[in-house]
């Protein structure tokens, strides 16, 4: 077996003479294991109500919309309508990314990228207990029942994190 020179899985920037580790950019890439989330970033995922999905539309064109949500601090539940742009993205690919807002001077960043599956037959919303208990009062101001809302949305999409930023 020949050997590699020491240089090898290194990338070289020539202007700034920068050396960089193809092995340290590569790291959490096809990492089976969810990214570690921290308790901050934890809380505000189950306590906000809108998170934005950001799918990919198949010219490549981004497609960011906000969704109401759920986190079980594993995955993403949010419902769509059965004819939802979103969800034709997703058949054509799954990798979204999912972002929280931002606080006024553009700090509490987070970013999640993640891989999206399509549920046609989910438990319904109006099920679904936590949902409920953080979309009531919204559901209400739309002019929905849970039984209504159940309907209109009765496509779940999964999100599971593969990566996140959490500034």
């Amino acid at each position: 077996m020949e050997e590699l020179p020491a240089s090898a899985g290194q990338l070289s920037s020539r202007p700034l003479g920068v050396t960089v580790s193809v092995l340290h950019l590569l790291s959490g890439v096809d990492n089976p294991m969810s990214p570690k989330i921290t308790k901050h970033v934890d809380q505000r995922l189950r306590r906000e109500a809108v998170i934005w999905l950001t799918t990919v539309r198949p010219d490549g064109t981004p497609q960011p919309t906000p969704v109401w949500f759920l986190w079980d601090g594993e995955t993403f539940l949010i419902y769509s309508k059965p004819n939802g742009l979103k969800l034709r993205n997703i058949a054509n690919n799954s990798k979204v990314a999912l972002s929280l807002n931002c606080d006024e001077s553009g700090s509490e960043v987070v970013v999640i990228t993640g891989d999206a599956s399509i549920d046609r037959s989910p438990p319904p919303t109006s099920l679904q207990p936590a949902y409920l208990r953080k979309y009531r009062k919204g559901i209400e101001e739309i002019q929905l029942t849970p039984e209504s809302m159940a309907k209109e949305y009765s496509v779940a999409i999964w999100v599971k994190p593969t990566h996140i930023r959490q500034d």
